[in-house]
């Protein structure tokens, strides 16, 4: 899908037809001009040869049909992985991915493994979710939470991730609520700066995983550039400026960073106003085992005494290799 190309199309048209085109796709969720009956056949003909609708992906469903992922395969052949979380409360969440791989090497994370092959373009952020839309389409659903939380760091390829935000939140694009959209990061602080200048009200989340740099450097290599000691001051500018809660994602891994002392310290750096944790249960990929439940509660138990706010992810996925840290293409 290439939207400036659209208007190219649809330049000589009345400036009506590229809002009957954006409802086509982004309503309707039609993957065939054709099917478009509104414009003349003509135009449909000429609009399915130089801007095609057609999304090659293919689909798999956890066996609780609460989670399905998506292997979109572009044009050039790059593969992105992308997944839809069906909530108890009726939500749908769509998990995109904003590189073809990713540059951090982060050690827990399959993607990180897998190396870094090109940033995606903003249509092709936006054609994960479009794949998703024509699936939810036929039950009468829609897409109503979008996370940049798939494969590759959202804040390393900014103006096309944030090019896909504004279409995304767009009335005439997917129309999804600005404040249901969420953007992960490892840190990049030059990203939590500029997005505190951008007067967007998505959601912040950073991808701590540990407590201090010496095992954050472990799990995250890229804490080396991106340290504890300068992200926490930029995101306390962030909160500054845009008043917005910041989440801090804590992924749990046995007889790692799930000591009652790794707790402990976590909290201390959590007292600062508007911020959050939100531990992730660790699904492995092979190098590192899930931390066990009593564990868990454990930690959870510690940050709650020390009154940080905290909250605790639902396991989506994990039959599919789809939950956090295990996204990556053959």
């Amino acid at each position: 899908m290439n939207l400036e190309k659209l208007s190219i199309v649809l330049r000589d048209q009345p400036a009506y037809r590229f809002k009957q085109a954006q409802q086509a796709i982004f309503r309707d969720f039609i993957d065939d001009w054709q099917k478009v009956t509104v414009l003349p056949v003509s135009l449909r003909v000429e609009l399915n040869q130089q801007c095609p609708l057609g999304i090659n992906g293919q689909l798999t469903e956890s066996a609780s049909q609460d989670t399905a992922k998506a292997v979109v395969v572009f044009d050039d052949g790059a593969k992105v992985e992308t997944v839809l979380l069906k909530h108890q409360d009726g939500r749908r969440t769509v998990c995109v991915s904003s590189q073809v791989g990713c540059p951090l090497a982060c050690t827990f994370c399959a993607t990180g493994q897998m190396g870094f092959k090109r940033d995606l373009m903003a249509e092709e952020i936006v054609e994960q979710l479009l794949f998703f839309g024509r699936q939810l389409k036929i039950n009468n659903e829609r897409i109503s939470n979008v996370v940049f939380m798939g494969m590759g760091e959202p804040f390393l390829n900014y103006d096309q991730v944030i090019k896909a935000i504004r279409i995304i939140n767009d009335p005439d694009g997917l129309n999804v609520g600005i404040r249901h959209v969420s953007i992960s990061t490892v840190g990049i602080t030059s990203g939590i700066n500029k997005l505190a200048r951008e007067n967007l009200q998505v959601n912040l989340a950073i991808s701590l995983h540990a407590p201090d740099e010496v095992l954050r450097t472990k799990l995250v290599p890229a804490n080396r550039k991106y340290p504890i000691k300068a992200i926490l001051p930029a995101v306390d500018q962030y909160i500054k400026k845009t008043r917005r809660r910041v989440m801090f994602e804590y992924l749990l891994i046995r007889g790692v960073n799930d000591s009652a002392n790794h707790a402990q310290k976590l909290a201390k750096l959590m007292n600062r106003p508007l911020c959050f944790v939100n531990l992730i249960t660790y699904n492995a990929t092979g190098l590192y085992q899930t931390s066990t439940a009593q564990a868990t509660q454990n930690f959870k138990r510690v940050l709650e005494r020390a009154g940080v706010a905290v909250t605790q992810r639902h396991r989506f996925g994990r039959d599919l290799k789809a939950a956090c840290g295990q996204l990556a293409t053959d």
